[in-house]
């Protein structure tokens, strides 16, 4: 019902910059959240970044201030700007769509795409 396709990650020095882009082709509208998670060799899955519908943003406190998420609702699309970027931030980052109500059947996630950042 909900597929996504993630682009962009790489590998990029410390101070560096990227941008992740994720499309979501979606059956039926419904309100929804979309964001990014990443997860790190041996660590939990961890939230980075979210936004709603309407716009409202949620960070980690790891990445305000470095970080931007943004969306299209018409092309329902998701990017993240990620500036100043250091080496604990290399990860998988995971696009994420969530159906609003929210149930365990309304998370849809992409492939992952590795972003490695080099000291």
């Amino acid at each position: 019902q909900v597929q996504l396709v993630e682009s962009g990650g790489g590998l990029v020095q410390a101070g560096g910059s990227l941008r992740l882009s994720c499309a979501a082709s979606v059956s039926t509208f419904r309100l929804n959240v979309m964001g990014w998670y990443r997860q790190a060799p041996g660590n939990e899955r961890e939230l980075v970044a979210t936004i709603s519908n309407g716009g409202s943003t949620n960070y980690a406190d790891s990445v305000k201030g470095r970080f931007t998420i943004s969306r299209d609702n018409a092309k329902n699309s998701v990017g993240l700007q990620m500036n100043s970027l250091k080496p604990e931030d290399t990860a998988v980052y995971y696009c994420n769509y969530r159906r609003l109500p929210y149930t365990s059947r309304d998370d849809y996630w992409g492939q992952g795409t590795q972003v490695t950042v080099s000291s």
